[in-house]
């Protein structure tokens, strides 16, 4: 009998240990998607109602726990990717791929750190390579094939247009979040070959006033998170 109890009482404890996982996933999803990697630990056990140790037990470190979500935000991003292949459009298919990517850079400030800071995480930047390049080569040579996108584009173009306006995604954030959307349309234009029509813009440019609250936020000094 003791046996069969030895045997059976870990059972609940597994059960609230990866329920203590999800919260902590969540908890930390949450936290770095609004204030980056700076955030610490400490500051995620606080958001998920746990203990600091609850997390360092299931996250020896920040790196691995930043490691488990950039993951899954990669997977996301191959979803979307994925699913920009399945379009019958090759053009529509590569443009809200685009969108989408850029929508989760602006609003992920973690994700966009890990990305343009790829000292970060050890090899987490390669492992996202090795996921999405495949698919954004197949959505940036179909678009070729089909005379709908610039011959001389390179798919590693494409991640440095994303970061670009990521960049000016978190910049501009606290005074216009969306004007990211009025570069992105600027530059999807100058994909096209030999386009004559031009996109509206969704999105009016920033007043004088607003550039220059754009300006002072802008950090002066070397900070992976952008600013505050």
């Amino acid at each position: 009998m003791a046996d069969s109890q030895d045997v059976q009482a870990p059972r609940p404890l597994r059960r609230d240990a990866e329920r203590n996982r999800q919260r902590i996933l969540r908890a930390a999803r949450e936290v770095f998607t609004t204030r980056g990697l700076q955030a610490s630990l400490d500051d995620v056990a606080r958001h998920a109602g746990v203990g600091v140790g609850t997390v360092y037990r299931r996250f020896p470190d920040k790196e691995s726990l930043a490691q488990a979500l950039f993951e899954e935000r990669i997977e996301a991003m191959a979803t979307l990717a994925e699913q920009a292949l399945a379009e019958p459009d090759s053009w529509g298919g590569l443009m809200s791929f685009l969108d989408g990517a850029c929508a989760h850079l602006a609003a992920d400030r973690g994700l966009h750190q890990i990305l343009m800071y790829a000292s970060y995480g050890k090899d987490l930047t390669a492992r996202a390579r090795a996921r999405m390049q495949p698919l954004v080569t197949a959505l940036v040579q179909r678009a070729q094939r089909d005379g709908k996108l610039r011959p001389d584009l390179h798919p590693t173009d494409m991640l440095f247009i994303e970061l670009m306006i990521s960049a000016a995604a978190r910049y501009a954030e606290p005074v216009r979040p969306e004007i990211w959307r009025r570069y992105l349309a600027l530059i999807t234009d100058a994909l096209r070959p030999g386009r004559d029509v031009t996109t509206p813009l969704p999105e009016p440019p920033l007043e004088p006033q607003e550039m220059a609250e754009v300006m002072r936020s802008i950090p002066h000094r070397s900070d992976p998170g952008g600013p505050p």
